[in-house]
Order: structure tokens, then C-alpha cells, then sequence
């Protein structure tokens, strides 16, 4: 008999409770050999919590399951049965026992003491299950608002926002972060976070990436709250790097997310571990502004007479797509990625541009870019006709593409021939190698090892590679993308000859 007829069965009763040993199956097969029964726990709903399933009376067993009755005792079978709600007239669940021989005292003080232990295990069980269910509906609602954002949709954001974060999107300025981490370690380091931005900062996990956590720092008073604080956690974790983006409009938080990646593969060549991605300079920094934004509403100009939300849902999604896969433009948007690949096809169309081409990309992309750096100010009226090589052949930026793609030379290898090539034939190790006469890996190998050099991820796309694309189209080493409709007679373009 597993317990000592002088009252020792308390003591090992009260061990279930003990850290690392509560469990219901557990405690249920101590009560089976205590008193040499078969027991079973069921929850409400008759599903099986512990043990075997017992013959016994089912009026009897759902009479106790919805507290109409507290417990039972019956003879059915040959064998003793008691029936015990948990958490009466609330009740959690129902034990049954059955034993060869009547309930003595002893065993039934056993029985009752069991129901105190099980009702307090199911009600913490109850309480851990609440609790997560709470987390998991915040971080839903976290990432929905995260998506909300990354489509321009501000109003319904803050809507969303409102109920658990009142005030937290009032500003029209934010920054984006993005940290990254050992997925192991992401949920300590959201609570981390959490904990030193005080509430000024959206903090979602990211659905996409399992190391990276997104954090949307919205700008009070002109004052990044979030920032120099999510700079210190990381500081005080040797495996966490965090990338940032500069201020932007709220509406434009899926431009800042990219940038924040864009920095974040900086960060990881940096001995602090972070980056801002106001830290380097940018092509579109050096160029005429009036030029520039010209230039970008001519060529998006096909796009115009789209509904407005419709126009904002594409070019949000184009942005994320010409930086990461479908796939994870679908996880980021919230949407399937057949729907990703629809809208950027629609884009496509509209642009009569070819998106496998990596220079039609960096074009758009720089367009889309400048346009979503200031959606409110009025299209110039009187902006030089200019296109893409006139933008880009100016003596500022000649000397920043000079300088970016002077760094391979050092490499005997030829890495500036190898990325030149690799970028003319979209980006494909396997056509460059055919050009080149050298293997595919020798091509991947020599494209990762330009990554360093250049402080800019290459073979993950997105921004970094269109700088460096804008670099070649700069210095004239590659031939100028067909997307630009300032070549080509468009309505308010200029056709050069």
C-alpha cells in the first residue's frame, strides 16, 4: 500500500503541490495505489483529464459535471463508486473512484483530501491557461495593428491601439526597430523590452522571422522615448543586435521597417551590435530633391487614377516585396501570399516594368521610396524634367558610387566583376557562373564575401542590393532599367533622345 495507515499519506498528498511534481495524472495515480482503486479525472465536458475511463451512472456523472449535485456514492458492478465534483457548485471537473471494498474513514479522508489537491491544481492549470490565452490575444492584437500600420491604415490602427494603449499613436512620427536574437531567447528579451520602453512602443514578434522582434517607436515631442532604452538591453545581451530606422510618418512605418533591417545587417559588423540607418549615406540623400520627386510621380504616374486605398495597399506591399519573399510579405501583411504575388502583379502591369529585372526593381523601389517619405506635399509643379541617369549622374553622387564600390577592389578575387555580372542576370548564381566560366558556389562565395566589404546584404535583396545597383547604374556599368517612363514619352516625361 503506497501510504502508512498512521496519517504519512498526508505528507506525500502534499508533495503533489511541490514545484516540478504537480500534475494531475500523477496525483490520481497516488490516490489509486493509497487506497487500491482505479480513479479517473474528467473535465466538464467528459473528456478524459487522467486515468481510465470508469463505468458509472451517466445521469449521475453529468448531475455532479454541472453542480447539481456536489458527489455521489454507488454500488454498480461488483465495486464501490464515489463521484466528487471539483470546485463545486463551480465545478472544474469530476472525479470518480471505485474500489473492490467499501469506503473505510481512511480511505475516504484520502479521497476528500485529493479533492482539495486536484481542484487547486485544475484551478492553476485554469489560471496558467488564462493567462496565456491573454498573452497570445495581446500579441494578436499587437501584430494586427503592426499590419494595420504597414498598409498605411493610421486611423485604424489607433483604433485598435485605443483600448489597450490609449495615447500611444497620437504622435504622426516614429522610428522602427528591430532586434535580433536567438529564437530561444525572443520572449525574454519582449518582456525585457517591454519593460524598458514603459509603454512607449509597440513590441510585436515578429511572424516572419523567429529571431526578430519589431518594435514601432512612436516620436513624442520630437523625443524617441524607446530608443536609447531598447539600445541598452541590447548592450547588456552579447547575442542581440538591433537595427534602427530614421523618423518617419506613421504612414510609412513598412518604409521604416525595411530600413531598420537594412541597418540591422550593419549592426551585425558593429563591435556596440547596432545601427541606425541615417548612419550611412543614402543615394537619394545626394540627389535633387525637386528632380527626385518629379521623376518618382512620373513614373508611378499609372497608378494615379486607382482608388486611394487601393494604390496604398499596392505600393505597401511592393515595397515589402521588392525587400523580402512572398512568403514573408504574406506573414508581415497578414494576407496569403497568392494575394502578394496578385498585387505586385497588378503593379507590374500598370508599370509595364519587368520586377525580375534587379535594376527595374531599384528604380521603382527608389520611387516608391520617395514617395512614401512625404505622401502630403503637393507634386512640384515645375520639377526638371529629369530621368534616372540624369538623377544619378551628378558629381555628389559619382564620388558616393565611386567610393561604395571602390571598397572590392582590394579583393584579388575581382568581387566588383563578380556582383556587376551577378546583378545584370537578376541576381542568379547559376547564369552568372555560365558568363563568368566559374562554379555557382565560387559566385555565392564571392557575393557573400562583397557583403562585409560593402556593410550591405546583397543576397537577401531588398534595399541594400538597390544601392548598390543605383551605384552601378551611376558609374554607367549597367545598362538603365526599361521602367523609366522619362525615356519613353510618357504623359509628363521627357523623351530623350
Amino acid at each position: 500500500m503506497g501510504a502508512d495507515a498512521s496519517g504519512g499519506w498526508a505528507g506525500e498528498l502534499l508533495d503533489q503541490l511541490r514545484p516540478g511534481a504537480r500534475d494531475l495524472g500523477r496525483v490520481t495515480d497516488w490516490l489509486a495505489a493509497a487506497i487500491e482503486a482505479e480513479v479517473s479525472l474528467q473535465d466538464v465536458t467528459g473528456a478524459l483529464l487522467a486515468g481510465p475511463r470508469l463505468p458509472a451512472d451517466d445521469d449521475l456523472v453529468r448531475d455532479v459535471s454541472t453542480g447539481r449535485i456536489a458527489s455521489a456514492a454507488v454500488h454498480a458492478h461488483g465495486r464501490h463508486v464515489r463521484l466528487a465534483g471539483l470546485g463545486h457548485p463551480g465545478t472544474m471537473g469530476v472525479l470518480a473512484v471505485a474500489r473492490t471494498g467499501p469506503f473505510d474513514r481512511r480511505a475516504t479522508d484520502i479521497v476528500a483530501s485529493t479533492v482539495w489537491v486536484l481542484e487547486l491544481l485544475l484551478r492553476e492549470r485554469g489560471t496558467v491557461s488564462a493567462e496565456h490565452r491573454l498573452d497570445r490575444a495581446t500579441a494578436d492584437l499587437r501584430l494586427a495593428i503592426l499590419q494595420l500600420l504597414m498598409v498605411g491604415d493610421t486611423i485604424a490602427a489607433r483604433r485598435v491601439a485605443a483600448g489597450l494603449w490609449p495615447g500611444l499613436f497620437d504622435t504622426d512620427t516614429t522610428c522602427v526597430y528591430v532586434l535580433e536574437v536567438p529564437s530561444v531567447h525572443r520572449d525574454d528579451l519582449a518582456v525585457e523590452c517591454q519593460e524598458a520602453a514603459g509603454g512607449h512602443a509597440l513590441i510585436v514578434r515578429c511572424p516572419a522571422v523567429d529571431e526578430h522582434l519589431i518594435v514601432v517607436a512612436p516620436i513624442d515631442h520630437g523625443q524617441d522615448l524607446a530608443g536609447p532604452e531598447l539600445r541598452s538591453v541590447v548592450g547588456e545581451r552579447p547575442d542581440t543586435f538591433v537595427g534602427g530606422s530614421v523618423r518617419h510618418g506613421l504612414a510609412q512605418t513598412a518604409t521604416a521597417y525595411g530600413q531598420a533591417v537594412s541597418a540591422l545587417a550593419v549592426a551585425r559588423f558593429r563591435t556596440d551590435r547596432a545601427a541606425v540607418y541615417a548612419e550611412r549615406t543614402h543615394p537619394e540623400r545626394l540627389m535633387n530633391p525637386l528632380a527626385l520627386r518629379g521623376w518618382a510621380d512620373r513614373l508611378l504616374s499609372p497608378l494615379d487614377d486607382l482608388p486611394h486605398h487601393t494604390r496604398a495597399e499596392l505600393l505597401a506591399t511592393t515595397r515589402l516585396g521588392f525587400s523580402f519573399t512572398a512568403v514573408k510579405t504574406a506573414i508581415i501583411l497578414g494576407v496569403s501570399r497568392n494575394t502578394v504575388r496578385a498585387r505586385m502583379e497588378r503593379v507590374e502591369g500598370l508599370l509595364d516594368a519587368d520586377f525580375s529585372d534587379l535594376t527595374t526593381r531599384a528604380a521603382v523601389q527608389l520611387a516608391l521610396n520617395t514617395q512614401a517619405a512625404a505622401p502630403d506635399e503637393p507634386r512640384p509643379a515645375a520639377a526638371p524634367p529629369a530621368g534616372l541617369t540624369e538623377l544619378l549622374r551628378t558629381d555628389p553622387l559619382l564620388a558616393w558610387a565611386n567610393d561604395l564600390l571602390g571598397r572590392l577592389a582590394t579583393d584579388t578575387r575581382d568581387l566588383r566583376r563578380t556582383v556587376r555580372t551577378w546583378i545584370a542576370v537578376g541576381g542568379n548564381a547559376e547564369r552568372t557562373a555560365q558568363v563568368l566560366g566559374i562554379h555557382a558556389q565560387t559566385v555565392r562565395d564571392h557575393v557573400r564575401s562583397a557583403e562585409p566589404v560593402l556593410e550591405r546584404q546583397l543576397l537577401a535583396g531588398g534595399s541594400d542590393l538597390y544601392e548598390v545597383v543605383l551605384a552601378h547604374l551611376a558609374l554607367g556599368d549597367l545598362d538603365e532599367p526599361a521602367a523609366d517612363r522619362t525615356k519613353r514619352g510618357q504623359p509628363g516625361g521627357t523623351v530623350h533622345e
